[in-house]
């Protein structure tokens, strides 16, 4: 679809290519991908600058990418679909079908070494895990004992979504379940032992038969083939001397292999531009793309409406304009971000620059894929993503 067709300025596209250019210079990321659809056609997608350090490789429209916590969004539409079929609860404890997360304990004083404990009041529940509100710790303030004991009990060094989950039952929740907001990956990956119990059948196959193949996301998968990693974009870091080297983590280190041992719903998956605008088409169309029924229309206006309604103030960690759906952040109050974008606005981010929105108001959606992981200092490559968003707004005539 052309622009102008769906209400997009060109003119206003070409100072989005302009500034995507720049960020992607010599003195820049490497390169990115970024992709718009509006009533549910692709208007823009291009490719920027080069998927290798060395910038000899252009950057491809499909290259492949790792979108860590974009990856949250896909496994709450996993565990959704076994909520429509009747098989689990929102508000079934999760100890209903593992019982590792039985009777749960809160640290409520001592540290690391000597903690004080009491048994928490209540119990995990699927929803809890489903919109970060189950207690688990999650670096917040007063968090420090807890982070120290879950660190101890290393659920990353699991071999296994079970082994996850048994070494995660072994540490102290922060807070009672149901009580916070407190963003952490270890609620999607019990949502991934749930999915692997209830389901039948391991987390990845789940996720490939349920969604991934009827979706045709063809290269989206927690390991990249051989005959596709010449699509795989590098991961980097600033390093000394404020050059780009390549990221030393196991994503960088083994190149397409998974980041973890086990299936990881928090942060696993690779994938692409046009398979992520897949997966958000089908959330924006109610549950179906193409024919194919995902989820029920009142189960997506569900995710995508603020779950955090027993909170004061019903907000998240990050904003105190926008709640939290099953998967990711909706808007509530667009004036009070300075990042543009209408009331119930739905999307999420993962942790090497790549983020997404679906925008119902505006029937929009808007993909930007960098694969740079930042950290807090004056040194690093700027933050992308309020000035994209504001540039794919200040397109729309309409």
């Amino acid at each position: 679809m052309e622009p102008a067709e769906a209400a997009l300025s060109p003119q206003a596209l070409a100072r989005l290519h302009g500034f995507m250019e720049e960020a992607t210079g010599p003195e820049g990321y490497t390169g990115g991908v970024t992709l718009l659809a509006r009533d549910g056609r692709i208007v823009d997608w291009r490719a920027y600058g080069h998927r290798d350090l060395e910038r000899t490789a252009p950057m491809p429209r499909d290259a492949i990418f790792r979108i860590y916590s974009m990856t949250k969004t896909i496994a709450s539409v996993a565990v959704l679909m076994l909520v429509e079929e009747g098989r689990v609860g929102l508000d079934d404890p999760v100890s209903r079908h593992l019982p590792e997360l039985r009777e749960p304990q809160v640290l409520v004083g001592g540290d690391a070494d000597a903690p004080r404990l009491r048994p928490a009041r209540g119990a995990i529940t699927l929803r809890m895990l489903l919109t970060h509100t189950a207690g688990f710790p999650a670096g917040l303030e007063g968090d420090a004992a807890a982070v120290a004991l879950l660190e101890r009990a290393d659920p990353h060094a699991a071999v296994d979504l079970a082994g996850f989950v048994e070494r995660l039952g072994r540490a102290p929740l922060a807070a009672d379940p149901g009580t916070r907001f407190g963003y952490d990956g270890a609620a999607t990956e019990v949502l991934a032992r749930v999915v692997e119990v209830v389901g039948g059948q391991p987390f990845d196959d789940f996720l490939q038969a349920r969604i991934l193949v009827p979706l045709r996301m063809e290269d989206t998968a927690f390991r990249v083939p051989g005959d596709k990693l010449h699509r795989l974009a590098d991961i980097t870091a600033m390093g000394e001397g404020g050059r780009l080297v390549r990221h030393d983590g196991r994503g960088s280190l083994d190149p397409g292999e998974p980041l973890n041992a086990y299936p990881s719903a928090a942060g696993g998956l690779y994938s692409t531009a046009g398979d992520y605008a897949r997966f958000c088409q089908m959330l924006l169309g109610g549950g179906e793309l193409d024919g194919v029924r995902i989820l029920a229309r009142a189960t997506v206006e569900a995710m995508m409406r603020n779950q955090l309604t027993m909170l004061d103030p019903p907000v998240t960690q990050f904003s105190d304009a926008e709640g939290f759906g099953f998967g990711g952040y909706v808007v509530l109050d667009p004036g009070r971000r300075t990042r543009p974008g209408s009331a119930g606005q739905f999307g999420w981010a993962g942790a090497a620059s790549t983020s997404y929105v679906v925008d119902p108001e505006q029937r929009l959606i808007a993909i930007l894929l960098l694969q740079h992981l930042p950290r807090d200092s004056g040194d690093d490559l700027p933050r992308l993503g309020d000035c994209f968003y504001r540039l794919v707004y200040g397109s729309l005539q309409r």
